[in-house]
């Protein structure tokens, strides 16, 4: 057994799910104070215990909804547990949602020390690798233009410069290396692969079971927010290749045809009425 980087026992996370709209704060307190407030619970996790050694690259799968981000949110200390313990050691970089943090009002330039300051990076460091950033995003003939100009690719790509110039001990990857065009999708990926081969331990969301396979050694399926298979990746993708089959089984099911009376339009004309039964004389005359 190696050294455990990342160490989960009996994680939830439960979020109330509010049964009205509240259009303004003081609604809420006034609801609040006369405890009007009613909601529905939703549990994203419930009871998902696993280790992670150093160095393993573990890809997450599942289904929309199985709690795929929610587990990356609460290892990476975006969201804290209802109930559970979620522990690591090392350095953790969240590749979550790739400028999420951006001002659209500020500059390219502006939003790569203001992206930094949020993922924790001081001015220092971000003075060091500001050209390695812009040289990466290929964004160095707009890096003075105001973000809201950009793309949801350029921002992207941006995001992913940033996130990236460090050397963490842990990675966390929702979903990034879908960024930009297949050009820069491949850059981003070898970027990954050279974290990869510096002992980098890496928690990996992808609905690409190919990609998974081609970058992790090991691999877990959720399912309703429970973990319901973890182990090496050999073992792991033939489950959740079966259970991709199952979708797609129910997916082809064809559903009963609703019969619907069609109703029957009919035009007036001279010995026919509205309904389309005949006039007698009297009608006509």
């Amino acid at each position: 057994m190696g050294e455990k980087a990342i160490v989960l026992k009996h994680v939830g996370m439960k979020f109330n799910l509010s049964k009205e709209k509240t259009d303004s704060i003081k609604d809420y307190f006034i609801k609040f104070v006369k405890r009007e407030l009613q909601y529905n619970e939703f549990w994203a996790l419930k009871d998902v215990t696993f280790s992670v050694e150093k160095g393993d690259r573990v890809g997450v799968l599942g289904l929309n909804g199985a709690g795929k981000s929610t587990l990356l949110k609460v290892i990476a200390g975006v969201f804290k547990p209802t109930e559970g313990t979620v522990s690591h050691k090392g350095k953790i970089a969240p590749l979550l949602e790739l400028g999420a943090g951006f001002d659209k009002e500020y500059t390219g330039k502006e939003n790569i020390y203001l992206y930094g300051a949020v993922l924790g990076y001081s001015k220092r460091f971000i003075d060091e690798k500001y050209e390695e950033i812009v040289a990466f995003s290929e964004l160095g003939e707009f890096i003075d233009v105001p973000v809201k100009n950009y793309s949801s690719g350029m921002r992207s790509r941006l995001g992913f410069s940033i996130a990236t110039v460090v050397n963490p001990k842990i990675l966390i990857l929702d979903e990034v290396l879908s960024v930009g065009d297949a050009r820069f999708r491949k850059k981003s990926e070898r970027k990954i692969k050279n974290m990869f081969d510096r002992g980098v331990t890496v928690l990996f969301v992808s609905h690409s079971l190919a990609q998974v396979e081609r970058l992790c050694n090991k691999a877990m399926i959720l399912e309703q927010g429970r973990l319901v298979a973890y182990g090496d990746i050999e073992q792991v993708a033939p489950v959740y290749r079966e259970m991709l089959d199952k979708c797609e089984d129910k997916s082809l099911i064809p559903r009963r045809k609703r019969r619907r009376k069609k109703k029957k339009i009919c035009i007036d004309m001279d010995g026919v009425s509205e309904n389309g039964e005949q006039r007698n004389s009297k009608e006509k005359e």
